[in-house]
């Protein structure tokens, strides 16, 4: 399974489905790993947009950072790693 971290710069909105082809992407082998990923983004001026696995599932900019925002706010040792 691999799953593709669409970004573009901070502030940005979402995207068209046209636009896809044309965004920048970072594919890898773990929805763990695209998230890690997604936090990165957020100290390097950019942003995800949208995580998108091979099986159809997608996350957009406002469910990545929500998933983020859980992830911060769980107890030390709780749930998984990111």
């Amino acid at each position: 399974m691999a799953y593709r971290v669409y970004s573009g710069p901070q502030g940005a909105g979402g995207f068209r489905a046209v636009e896809k082809d044309r965004m920048l992407f970072k594919e890898f082998s773990s929805l763990d790993e695209a998230m890690r990923w997604a936090k990165h983004l957020d100290g390097t001026g950019h942003t995800a947009l949208l995580i998108e696995g091979d099986d159809g599932s997608r996350l957009d900019k406002q469910e990545i950072v929500a998933a983020l925002r859980h992830c911060e706010t769980e107890p030390s040792g709780a749930g998984r790693p990111i």
